[in-house]
């Protein structure tokens, strides 16, 4: 994960994420459903796509482990499978800072014990306060105790730890470690209860920027690990030695002999430091201490390690590399319980040219490296790594030696060796979690192989998603990643975008007439903050910014592709024809409005701020006030019109304690009504119509009824039904949605820290990955009559790999309708129509062909298409 990982803080404030919305508590009116519809839900692999800043093993059942980020919730490792669970799904969205998760901890003594504390920042980011969540079914089921102070799970220091521990004789008793001066806290009854222990003399002090006034960098870090010395205890008794690891650069760690009675300093020890990580080597007696200049995650300037003889009070600079000659901290420490003499850590906060690992095999003695100059800038590696399960991990670079791509890491807080497998370890990254299965090879003089080892968690921030009628089913705007094209849902994407890469992407859209034309607008650290495509998004050009542009905004495409409308960071609103070569300022809207087209007329767009909704008729030249009253009166607002009827445009928007709802207005913006039934809606999104409607479907994030959900609407909003369940909350999933126009009962949802969600209800269809190879189609009109007409669409397969499914778009010449088909299902947006195949006859050999035919209306003219496409392959016409 890159710097940027704060920004997805700014922007769920920007979204009115901190509505501090009332609990959802009992269902409201009356005919408003409820009760979740059969859908099953999954994620749009990316695979990772955010920093991990924990893994815990268990210490006494194998294969059991468990993975904590920093906004994206809590998993379990599972070994058959070699996947990732995720555990904190059910977090709704008044608590969605319980997503944020600052420390893990699994329980030797009862496996099916695991605890964590979750919170996501200890400012006024985040209006709520922390809890330990504990469960005694392996993280399927919890129960929550509230603490009477934040925790902060994408706070800086986040990488610090385990916070939270265990007692491995007495599993009754857990000790966390607090930040924000709140000192060291106790549980004697399983977590269900805790007190603070009085007798801890230092919460902390340190803190990254003291003169941070929004309170994220000024926040003291306060304790930050806990480690019991197993060897001091017996089953049944609190063990006697606990060391705990403090925010404070002179007085860093801490030791109790008396099982938390009281505390001392731990003496001689080193001075100038943060302790990131203590682990224990009880067998020889060891204490080691993993240090750095900063708390980390992206800083850190210097940094030792330190092993400290519990026997003896004996310390020892074990330094794998000589601090005048460091450029990083130290963390990513981890002892090989098979072998407790060996002892691995990383090199952290080193950005450039990679991460470091360390390995020692004599308690510190001597170390080897991960890779090592030859001849700089050329360097020898002891591992191979194998990102063909993520190939964007590659990020699509071309760096110049030293630095390679992929990359062994960065952000390297979290690595682990299995304590029951000597070849097994894992480690976190800002992006992905790295594991190798040959560790032992380092030994040898082999190479042990890196892989991603984190298929299952999904850990990104969405900002927008479309789902255009033809091409790729799904397009994303993502914080960090900046975004992707699923042509298959199933599988990581072999890229984000790039060409620009954007650091965050912020908005997307596509022509609606044209879907090969998108348009994408994002955060960079430098360049373009805009790019083009006329290819539904496979490849890229960057456009031009205009003077005074920061970020990305949101950005709009018209209806035909031919001009678009930019709302950019930083100045006014803009708009062009072409692609973004030039641009002219827009006169009658102000900086920082919401942009959104027409998706029939293609000079028409609209835009919305501070209460106020605008329109264009020119393209985005002026715009006009609307008279229409009544709209939430500030930003938290998103809107978007209807495909294929013009001026029938939603609107979703609002705060606690103000207006707060859902509008529908079908007069091209200038009156809206307010539905009734709608409590508070966050987002508004359409997709294919129910079988027998006329009406597309509608999509939202709302509270309806008195619940909180994702609800559809199959008649205009006139009844809703909630799709998802207690089960299915994901925290904060107000940025996006969109339902897909191929699919009815397909739902794209956007989430902060959990990726794409989407889901399926019982009746719907997965269209399935795109067909490859050529194709060849043959249109026939084979009746016609005053306003109607009939045709025959003939497709053969002329490539060499047989298709499982099918979907051919085109696009009238004349304004045609499609009225009726035959032997295909078909949705038309504008003049596009696109046709896929039923079920009996998806399945096309090479050389074979299928037929289908439909009815039409036409007006003034029936010509043939010119052109038809098949996924991202233009056919052949005969």
């Amino acid at each position: 994960m890159r710097r940027t990982r704060i920004l997805t803080a700014v922007l769920a404030l920007t979204a009115g994420l901190l509505t501090g919305a009332a609990p959802a508590l009992a269902a409201g009116p009356s005919g408003v459903p409820v009760a979740a519809d059969s859908y099953t839900w999954k994620n749009a692999r990316i695979d990772g796509g955010g920093f991990v800043p924990g893994i815990v093993f268990n210490r006494s059942e194998k294969d059991l482990a468990y993975a904590r980020t920093d906004i994206g919730g809590a998993y379990r490792w599972q070994e058959s499978t070699k996947t990732w669970t995720p555990l904190l799904d059910h977090v709704g969205w008044d608590d969605w800072g319980h997503t944020g998760v600052a420390s893990i901890a699994t329980d030797a003594v009862d496996p099916d014990r695991v605890y964590a504390a979750v919170g996501t920042y200890t400012n006024s980011w985040d209006p709520g306060d922390g809890a330990v969540l504990r469960s005694a079914d392996r993280g399927a089921t919890w129960k929550k105790t509230d603490l009477p102070f934040k925790l902060g799970g994408n706070m800086p220091g986040r990488g610090m730890g385990e916070r939270l521990a265990v007692d491995p004789h007495d599993n009754d008793v857990l000790y966390l470690g607090a930040p924000s001066g709140q000192g060291l806290w106790r549980s004697t009854d399983a977590g269900v209860t805790w007190q603070r222990v009085t007798a801890f003399p230092n919460p902390g002090n340190y803190a990254q920027d003291p003169g941070d006034t929004s309170g994220y960098a000024s926040d003291n870090q306060g304790v930050v690990w806990v480690t019991f010395d197993e060897s001091t205890g017996t089953p049944g008794s609190a063990t006697k030695t606990v060391y705990v690891g403090v925010a404070d650069k002179e007085n860093a760690v801490y030791r109790s002999t008396d099982a938390g009675a009281t505390w001392q300093r731990l003496p001689g020890q080193p001075t100038g430091y943060l302790a990131h990580k203590g682990v224990l080597d009880a067998e020889n007696g060891y204490l080691f201490l993993a240090y750095s200049d900063t708390g980390g995650p992206y800083d850190g300037g210097k940094g030792k390690l330190y092993r400290y003889a519990t026997r003896t009070g004996q310390w020892t600079d074990i330094s794998p590399v000589a601090e005048a000659d460091t450029s990083f901290g130290y963390s990513g420490l981890s002892v090989d319980r098979q072998h407790p003499g060996t002892v691995m850590a990383t090199a952290y906060s080193s950005w450039w040219p990679d991460t470091q690992i360390f390995r020692s095999r004599d308690s510190g003695g001597t170390w080897t490296k991960a890779w090592d100059y030859t001849s700089y800038p050329a360097r020898e590696n002891r591992y191979t790594m194998d990102v063909s399960s993520s190939p964007w991990l590659t990020w699509g670079a071309n760096p110049a030696p030293p630095e390679q791509t992929p990359k062994l890491g960065w952000m390297t807080e979290a690595l682990e060796i299995d304590p029951f497998d000597s070849d097994r370890m894992m480690y976190g990254t800002g992006a992905t979690i790295y594991g190798t299965e040959n560790l032992t090879a380092w030994d040898s003089g082999g190479k042990f192989t890196v892989r991603p080892m984190v298929q299952g968690l999904e850990e990104t921030a969405v900002n927008d998603l479309v789902s255009p009628p033809s091409g790729a089913p799904l397009l994303s705007a993502l914080g960090d990643l900046g975004g992707f094209r699923h042509t298959d849902l199933t599988k990581v994407p072999p890229m984000m975008f790039t060409s620009p890469t954007f650091t965050t992407g912020t908005s997307l859209d596509f022509a609606e007439t044209r879907p090969d034309v998108v348009v994408r607008a994002g955060n960079a650290d430098s360049g373009p903050h805009i790019a083009f495509s006329t290819d539904n998004g496979a490849t890229w050009s960057a456009g031009t910014d205009p003077s005074g542009v920061t970020g990305g905004g949101t950005v709009a495409a018209g209806a035909d592709g031919s001009r678009f409308v930019w709302s950019p960071d930083g100045t006014g609103v803009r708009y062009t024809t072409g692609f973004g070569t030039s641009w002219s300022a827009s006169s009658g809207i102000p900086a920082g409005a919401v942009v959104e087209s027409d998706r029939v007329d293609p000079k028409t767009f609209y835009g919305f701020k501070s209460g106020t909704f605008y329109v264009s008729t020119d393209g985005g030249a002026t715009f006009t006030a609307s008279p229409a009253t009544g709209l939430p009166d500030g930003d938290s607002v998103r809107f978007k019109a209807l495909p294929g009827t013009k001026g029938d445009i939603w609107l979703a928007g609002g705060e606690a304690g103000g207006t707060y709802g859902l509008w529908h207005s079908t007069d091209g913006g200038k009156s809206f009504g307010r539905l009734a039934n709608v409590g508070e809606a966050d987002t508004i999104g359409f997709g294919k119509a129910a079988p027998g409607a006329s009406y597309q479907t509608l999509y939202t994030s709302a509270k309806i009824g008195g619940v909180r959900g994702i609800f559809r609407s199959t008649d205009r909003g006139a009844t809703w039904t909630r799709i998802n369940d207690d089960a299915h909350q994901w925290g904060w999933t107000g940025a996006a949605i969109t339902g897909d126009p191929r699919v009815y009962g397909r739902v794209y949802v956007s989430t902060n820290g959990r990726g794409v969600v989407y889901g399926d209800t019982a009746g719907g269809t997965d269209p399935g990955p795109e067909p490859t190879g050529a194709c060849a189609v043959t249109y026939q009109v084979t009746n016609e009559w005053p306003g109607g007409f009939q045709a025959d669409v003939r497709l053969t397969n002329t490539g060499t790999a047989t298709w499982s499914n099918w979907s051919l778009s085109w696009a009238f010449p004349d304004g045609q309708k499609v009225t009726a088909a035959w032997n295909a299902e078909y949705a038309q947006s504008g003049a596009t129509v696109t046709a896929r195949n039923v079920g009996w006859n998806a399945t096309v050999k090479p050389g074979s062909s299928v037929s289908f035919g439909f009815t039409g209306d036409w007006k003034g003219g029936n010509g043939k298409p010119a052109a038809f496409t098949l996924g991202d392959r233009t056919c052949a016409v005969t």
